[in-house]
Order: C-alpha cells, then structure tokens, then sequence
C-alpha cells in the first residue's frame, strides 16, 4: 500500500475510524490531542505528513468542539506540508441550515463549508447529506456518498413479500422513490405538519399501506418523533410491519426510549455516529464504503458504482 497515505481520526468517530483504516489496510495515524485545563484543546500529527495525501475522520455532531477538532486537524495538516488534505465527515453536522427559512437567521451548513476551506481541506468525503445542494456550497471537490448502497441489501435479505417504501416526509420522498425504483416495489409518503422544531403536529399518509410491510428510510433520525408517529399510524392502518432505515443516529433526548416503545420492529442504521446499544437498534458498519471509495479516489477511479441513487 502506498505509505504515502495517511488516516487519521478525531475523537468523535473513533471506531469508525479504525474500521475504515483496517479496511483500506493501513494502520490509523498516531495523533496526540492534549486538553488544557480550561477546555481548550490542541492536536499534534505524531508522525511526518509531509507530502502525504492526509485523509482525517471525523463526525461533526454537537458539540461544536467537534467541528472544532477537525478544522484544528486540517490546520496542522496543512501547516505540516500534506500535499492533499480530505476531510472524511461520515455526518455533516449543520446540514439542516441549508437555507433561511425564515428572516435573520444564519445559513450554518454554508459557514462550514467556509470554514473547512478557510483551513486548509483540499477534499471533502461525506454521506447522506441532509440537503444535496450543500455541495455546492464548497469550492472543493466533493464525494457525497449514500448508504442506500449498504441498506439495499440488508432490505433484501429480509425478503419481505407485499414490499413498500415510505417517506417520513414530503422532502425524503426522492430519496424513498430511488429505493423503491431499485427494489422494484411501491411507495407511499407520509405528510407532516410541524408546530416547531422536532415537534409534529399532524401527519397523514399519502398511498396505500394495507396489507403491506412498510420500511421507512431518511437521512438521520433524531428525536424519532417521526418515525415512531409514522410507524404507528401506518399499522393503525393496516400495515403488516413497520420497519426503518436512517443513515444517522442523532437519537438526541427521548429517541431511545421511543424506538424502544413504538411497534416499528426494527432500527436499522450505520456507525457514522457512535450509538447506544438497543433491542431494536441494529447497526451496520459503512467502513467498507467510505474505505472502497478512499481507495478509488486515492488511485483517481471512478466512484460511481459505488451508487444506489
């Protein structure tokens, strides 16, 4: 393996990192992070990056330190010669302020996006964005990566007869059609109305669930007000069964404990963020994904076929 390539990890996704590192078949990079005692923190590359294509991994869920980890990583990195530096965020934390919706209020996805080309980024690797059109917020290359690649076939194996997609909203509706379309079967969609953030005040179906056994995918799930809502008005009816399938486990607040309540039968997500260990949680590693695609960007492959979408 080329040793000019180099992976290293942040504290936030540290498994991940290990994984994807074993994967790709190089050993994680060895990088110290000292905390001050007033909080602050500094990280020191313990090994030479000089003229290393640098590839740094790191999840940017609150709190901020983690964004700020990452962007003091491609600091170092930039200021130790790295000939190219990629930042690997599995989850892009601020993706859902990918516009005003209302006045005076800041657009967060795009001044991270500033943020990591103000360090120093020369690449950015990420996956199931919440907003496509943050790639464009970047003057960099970006690798946006879905995990309908991994999901597809875990779906698959569950050979579910009578098969329907669902959208827990009306905006994951294109990614639940690509699904759908790729597994051959029918799609429903479900409307909500919100009071306020994380908070759902009516929901209805759009489509047939009678007699059907439904998965829901999107991108994360955070409070899992919406999946379980949705789960249980669909076998109010007439579902056979209420699955899903989210990218992200933000699962912030009550999230574990409504999963846990709801009649869905099953969680399926990815380790892009660290979760608890639950019943109904099952997780599916995405370390050989983002290791694939290092490679083929690493040798200046096409990354395509790495794509259900």
């Amino acid at each position: 393996m080329d040793s000019t390539i180099k992976i290293f990890s942040g504290r936030a996704t540290l498994p991940l990192a290990k994984k994807i590192a074993e994967d790709y078949g190089v050993p994680l990079g060895n990088i110290i992070i000292f905390n001050f005692s007033d909080g602050e923190f500094i990280p020191s590359f313990e090994e030479t990056v000089r003229g290393s294509k640098v590839f740094i991994i790191q999840s940017t869920p609150p709190p901020s330190d983690n964004l700020m980890e990452l962007l003091l990583m491609i600091d170092a990195a930039k200021r130790a010669s790295a000939s190219q530096i990629v930042a690997v965020m599995p989850y892009f934390g601020m993706a859902r302020q990918d516009r005003k919706d209302k006045p005076r209020v800041p657009i967060g996805a795009k001044l991270v996006a500033n943020m990591l080309t103000a360090a120093g980024a020369t690449r950015i690797m990420t996956c199931d964005l919440h907003a496509d059109q943050i790639q464009g917020f970047l003057e960099v290359p970006v690798d946006h990566l879905y995990a309908s690649s991994v999901f597809i076939d875990h779906i698959k194996s569950l050979n579910l007869e009578h098969l329907t997609i669902a959208s827990p909203d009306m905006g994951g509706s294109k990614r639940a059609h690509a699904y759908a379309k790729h597994l051959g079967c029918e799609m429903v969609i479900c409307y909500k109305h919100r009071k306020k953030a994380n908070e759902i005040g009516d929901m209805r179906v759009i489509g047939e669930v009678e007699g059907r056994n439904i998965v829901l995918v999107d991108d994360m799930v955070d409070t899992a007000g919406t999946l379980t809502t949705a789960a249980d008005m669909m076998l109010k009816h007439g579902a056979l069964s209420v699955r899903a399938v989210c990218t992200h486990p933000v699962l912030s607040g009550k999230a574990y404990e409504r999963v846990e309540n709801s009649k869905m039968l099953e969680l399926i997500v990815t380790d892009t963020l660290p979760s608890q260990e639950s019943p109904k949680i099952k997780v599916i590693s995405i370390a050989p994904l983002f290791a694939n695609v290092i490679k083929n960007v690493v040798n200046n492959e096409s990354i395509s076929k790495n794509f259900i979408r």
